[in-house]
């Protein structure tokens, strides 16, 4: 049973079918409980032009008492609140504290004589619709924060900054029935909503919006709760009440469905935990395959706190530090010490295992000031390490930090979207020159740091021989190597069916990159969402592949994998139909 897309809506025997994006894997069987969205439903009328001033004091007052909010919820968070929270409530307060967000939104207040309320949605939708233009994905998620922080003052103006729930009282949530699992189903929800959802028994997070990137799926995963978000219409289609079953691996949502259909999924989550119980039983054994072979299984984090959930699953390290964290969602650039705070903090927890550190991935839709620009291709642009090197000051900065951390272990730095061997000469002139300013003022950091690059670019895999010969090790980002290699936009729902990781040439320039790793003694990871995909594990094998990195929720699904293969006869198989420009058969492969 399968819906056909997040826009489609499918009926059968009164019984609806919502398809969006898992991010947590998981089922999830009990009842909905809808966020209102009383927040967003305000007042729009024009005030007169005596009145301006005080509206504008009336909005400055708001945005200041839902920032005291925030302090105060990131003061007291108790101890066993999800880590990220922390750091996530400081974001928001951050942006509520952004003098521009007023500033934007008085000028509308004066120049089209807007209410508070009206003027601070409008400027919202502006935002919004500047972020939604992003090409790169995790961009266009930071818009959430925005909204997220508007609804959050808007509950203010209107008088109740509480966490409205229909229907229910979030306050007694323990003593409802402990035998029925509750089901968030909302728009959206911010960091503060979910601090304020962690004491109920809540079984699933749904929601219209969000990818998974978004807030919502990242504090999902902390939780391992399942999740499914960009499901578009789900609140205004669900009621309070109504029975919900939730696939975190399918990304499906079932409304009201029957005795036969609930009997099957309690049945399929009643052997999901039982798979989840096995799983974990691996967690410290070796990840080695039937004949022999070592791989190394690292962990994809996005937070520093994200650190202990790797350990805890196991990682032999961290494979891809995505440093974008720390940028966005800001008005001001973190500075050298914030950021080496932040990578001292991964690196003392992983206690000497590797930390692959990823610099800056900023595109060029998004400038230094926080003015939002677009531009004709980003994703062609000057983003990521064509950013940095066009402004040494930011990359300086992020080196030092990153040099000075790596005094407490393993470090090594990943530079993404190379495409060309004067990137990477003018990357260590860089590192150079970081290394002579820390020489100047008497702070100690490593020598001879690893440095890499990510294989995003279909150039660098197909010239692999100097970037091998000049790199101390690679990382394959799958997901914009798919997208660069086939011309395919995986953002745009009309060719995101031609989205396709399994294309002969996509494998051909994965294989080519291993083949070169190999012959220069030098390791190659892939970081993608392919590592984290238990059924091409195998396949992936079959390239020579001896280094994963994902989340760390899939690591132990591709570990079972691996300690079942025979990487040896894998390799011929994938070699043979690689050779005959073949699709690899991967039921095959798992004979």
């Amino acid at each position: 049973m399968t819906c056909a897309d997040s826009s489609t809506i499918a009926s059968c025997d009164a019984m609806l079918c919502l398809q969006g994006q898992g991010v947590v894997k998981g089922f999830a069987i009990g009842r909905a409980v809808v966020m209102s969205a009383a927040a967003l439903e305000v007042a729009h009328y024009r005030i007169q032009p005596e009145d301006i001033d005080a509206e504008c004091d009336r909005l400055r007052n708001a945005l200041a008492e839902a920032r005291r909010e925030l302090q105060a919820l990131v003061s007291t968070l108790p101890e066993d609140a999800p880590r990220e929270l922390g750091a996530l409530l400081t974001v928001h307060s951050m942006l509520l504290g952004d003098p521009m967000l007023a500033q934007q939104t008085c000028e509308l207040i004066a120049q089209r004589q807007y209410n508070a309320e009206w003027a601070l949605t409008t400027q919202g939708q502006i935002l919004g619709e500047q972020f939604s233009a992003m090409e790169d994905e995790y961009l266009r998620e930071r818009g959430g924060d925005i909204r997220q922080v508007i609804e959050r003052v808007l509950r203010v103006l209107s008088g109740s900054s509480a966490l409205l729930l229909s229907g229910l009282d979030v306050a007694n949530l323990d003593t409802a029935d402990s035998d029925v699992s509750l089901i968030v189903v909302a728009r959206d929800i911010s960091p503060a909503d979910m601090l304020r959802l962690r004491g109920g028994r809540f079984g699933a997070f749904l929601t219209d919006l969000g990818g998974s990137t978004s807030h919502t799926a990242i504090l999902a995963r902390s939780m391992n709760v399942p999740a499914v978000v960009g499901l578009g219409h789900v609140r205004a289609l669900v009621r309070d009440g109504d029975m919900l079953i939730a696939d975190g691996a399918a990304g499906m949502v079932l409304v009201n469905p029957s005795q036969a259909i609930l009997a099957e999924y309690r049945r399929r989550q009643a052997q999901f935990l039982d798979k989840r119980a096995e799983l974990a039983l691996l967690r410290d054994a070796p990840a080695v395959t039937l004949d022999g072979i070592h791989i190394g299984l690292h962990a994809n984090i996005e937070l520093p706190e994200e650190a202990e959930q790797a350990l805890n699953a196991g990682a032999d390290g961290i494979g891809l530090f995505r440093s974008e964290f720390l940028f966005m969602g800001r008005s001001e650039l973190p500075g050298e010490e914030e950021q080496y705070q932040a990578y001292a903090s991964v690196v003392k927890m992983m206690a000497g295992r590797p930390v692959t550190i990823r610099t800056l991935d900023l595109g060029s839709d998004k400038t230094l000031d926080g003015e939002i620009t677009v531009a004709t291709n980003p994703a062609l642009g000057q983003r990521a390490i064509r950013y940095c090197l066009a402004n040494p000051e930011i990359f300086g900065a992020q080196l030092r930090a990153l040099l000075r951390a790596s005094l407490h272990g393993h470090v090594r730095i990943l530079i993404p979207m190379i495409s060309d061997m004067r990137e990477v000469y003018a990357t260590r002139q860089a590192i150079d020159g970081a290394c002579r300013e820390l020489d100047a003022r008497g702070q100690a950091y490593a020598r001879n740091i690893a440095l890499g690059a990510m294989v995003e670019v279909p150039a660098i895999a197909i010239a692999i021989d100097p970037f091998i010969e000049n790199l101390d090790f690679l990382s394959i980002g799958t997901n914009d190597l798919i997208q660069y290699t086939l011309a395919i936009d995986r953002g745009d729902n009309d060719v995101a069916d031609l989205y396709d990781p399994m294309h002969p040439a996509v494998l051909r320039l994965i294989a080519h990159t291993i083949n070169a790793g190999e012959r220069a003694g030098k390791p190659v990871a892939v970081c993608g969402e392919m590592a984290g995909d238990a059924s091409v594990t195998r396949m992936l094998l079959g390239l020579g592949l001896k280094e994963f990195s994902m989340h760390p929720q899939q690591l132990l699904d591709v570990k079972k994998e691996i300690r079942r293969a025979h990487s040896n006869d894998l390799r011929v198989k994938v070699a043979s139909a690689l050779n005959r420009a073949e699709r690899i058969d991967l039921a095959v492969l798992s004979g």
